[in-house]
C-alpha cells in the first residue's frame, strides 16, 4: 500500500523546529546518551515527521492508540462495504522496518509533563523526551450537541465505519421484512448531514450501495425506494473547494439520486428523524 502526503513544506519545518529545540535542549543538559524524540499520532502528520527524522542521530518513539495507520479518506468506502478494513489500514511496524532509529509503542496518551518533559500514558508508563511532536490528529464534533452522537456517528475510526455499515445494511434487511412501501420508508431514509468531502463522498456511496445491493440481494425492496439527503449549511457544497468542484459534485450527486440541501442546517436531531433549519 502507497501512500500520498499532503502539508509536507509545513510539517517539515516543524521537524526543523524540532531540531533546534533539541540543539538547545542538549546544551543545557550536556549528555552523551541519544536524544530522544517523541511523536504523538501515527497519522499523516505523524508518519512524514518521523521519515523527515530517519537520519537524525536520535532515538525516535512513535506512539498510537493503534498499532496501524490508518487511511482515513477511504473510510467511507469501509462504511459502505465498499472496501474491507485491512484494505486501508497499514501496521505501523512494517512501514518503518528499515527505519532503525524508530520504535513504535501502542498505547494511549493521558498526559503531557512539558515541565518535566515526559509523557504519561494510560498504562502508568512514563516516557522522557527531549523533543516532543504532537500529531494527534482531529476527531468529529456536533457543535456543542454532544448528544448527537447517540444517533448519528462520526467517522473517523475503523469502529466508526463499522458502525455506520451495520445500521445501513441491518436497516436495508429490516425494510426487506416489512409488508408495505409506508412500513418500509423510514428504513430506507438516509440522512447526512455535512457537505465537506467526506460527507459528499458517503451520500454518493449510500446511492450506490442501495441501487447496488437492493436491485442484486433483495426481493421486496427496490433502488428507487431508498431516499438519501445531504444537508449542507453553507450556501454550496465543499465550500473550502472551488465553486466550479461543487456545483460538478452537486450534479453528480443528484444524478445519483441524491437529495441536496444547501444553507440548511440540521437543528435538532433524534433515532428517527432530523429537523433543519
Amino acid at each position: 500500500m502507497s501512500y500520498q502526503y499532503t502539508a509536507e513544506q509545513s510539517i517539515s519545518g516543524e521537524v526543523s523546529s524540532v531540531y533546534h529545540s533539541l540543539a538547545s535542549h542538549r546544551k543545557k543538559k550536556s549528555t552523551n546518551r541519544l536524544p530522544v524524540i517523541v511523536i504523538i499520532g501515527a497519522g499523516f502528520g505523524g508518519l512524514h515527521a518521523a521519515r523527515e527524522l530517519r537520519k537524525a542521530n536520535a532515538r525516535i518513539i512513535l506512539i498510537d492508540r493503534n498499532n496501524y495507520h490508518l487511511f482515513q479518506p477511504l473510510l467511507y468506502q469501509v462504511a459502505t462495504a465498499a472496501l474491507s478494513p485491512d484494505d486501508i489500514a497499514e501496521p505501523i511496524r512494517k512501514i518503518f522496518k528499515d527505519q532503525s532509529n524508530l520504535e513504535v509503542v501502542m498505547g494511549n496518551v493521558e498526559q503531557i509533563d512539558c515541565d518535566g518533559r515526559c509523557v504519561q500514558m494510560a498504562d502508568g508508563n512514563t516516557i522522557e523526551y527531549d523533543a516532543l511532536i504532537v500529531a494527534a490528529g482531529s476527531r468529529h464534533h456536533y457543535f456543542g450537541k454532544s448528544e448527537w452522537s447517540r444517533h448519528a456517528p462520526g467517522l473517523k475510526t475503523i469502529p466508526d465505519a463499522l458502525k455506520i455499515r451495520e445500521k445501513i445494511l441491518r436497516s436495508l434487511e429490516k425494510a426487506e421484512l416489512m409488508e408495505s412501501p409506508e412500513q418500509r420508508k423510514p428504513y430506507l431514509n438516509f440522512v447526512v448531514i455535512g457537505g465537506g468531502p467526506t460527507g459528499v463522498e458517503m451520500a454518493g456511496a449510500i446511492a450506490e450501495i442501495t441501487r447496488r445491493t437492493m436491485a442484486q440481494d433483495f426481493r421486496h425492496i427496490h433502488p428507487e425506494h431508498a431516499q438519501i439527503t445531504l444537508l449542507e449549511g453553507m450556501p454550496r457544497l465543499l465550500p473550502g473547494y472551488p465553486e466550479e468542484l461543487s456545483e460538478k459534485a452537486r450534479r453528480q450527486l443528484e444524478d445519483m439520486g441524491v437529495i441536496v440541501h444547501t444553507d440548511l442546517l440540521a437543528d435538532k436531531l433524534a433515532a428517527h428523524g432530523v429537523q433543519a433549519k
